[in-house]
């Protein structure tokens, strides 16, 4: 299975505003992982209209979580980012020119069918606040912003 780059920058952008814990700006976000702003803000307006990012305009505005990270599941980001979870024509025999011949008479639709649950539980079974933690195995603290400075006075 992959996940669609609209997905990928999701989480990305909720990561990085998990880990600033403020307001940040499309062109903050994608100039620190190098990705297309233009894309960007496509998957923010998105992120905005399903409960995941409040986004604020004028002076002073910008992007910043809709609710705390801990109650955001991964895999709830990546059933609302994802068009189509159909890992073969199988799963999707509602459209007749994808309706695969051998249905009801072969193991793979099964198969698949545990394996996507398996690997949606594991996403279902993650927060974003977990993302946020350091010494994350492989290797995540690459891909968020720094820490930001403590606040003074």
């Amino acid at each position: 299975m992959r996940l669609t780059l609209k997905t990928d920058y999701a989480l990305r952008t909720l990561i990085y505003l998990g880990r600033k814990q403020g307001l940040a700006s499309i062109g903050e976000v994608s100039g620190f992982y190098r990705i297309s702003e233009n894309h960007l803000v496509k998957v923010v307006h998105e992120l905005g209209r399903k409960g995941f990012v409040e986004t604020l305009r004028g002076k002073g505005g910008g992007i910043r979580l809709a609710r705390p990270a801990a109650e955001i599941r991964v895999g709830e980001v990546v059933r609302a980012m994802e068009d189509d979870l159909a890992l073969a024509a199988c799963f999707a025999p509602q459209e007749p020119e994808r309706t695969c011949r051998l249905t009801g008479a072969c193991g793979l639709q099964g198969l698949l069918h545990r394996a996507l649950a398996a690997f949606m539980a594991e996403l279902d079974a993650r927060t974003l606040a977990e993302l946020l933690r350091p010494g994350l195995k492989g290797g995540a603290e690459s891909l968020l912003p720094p820490e930001p400075p403590p606040t003074i006075g």
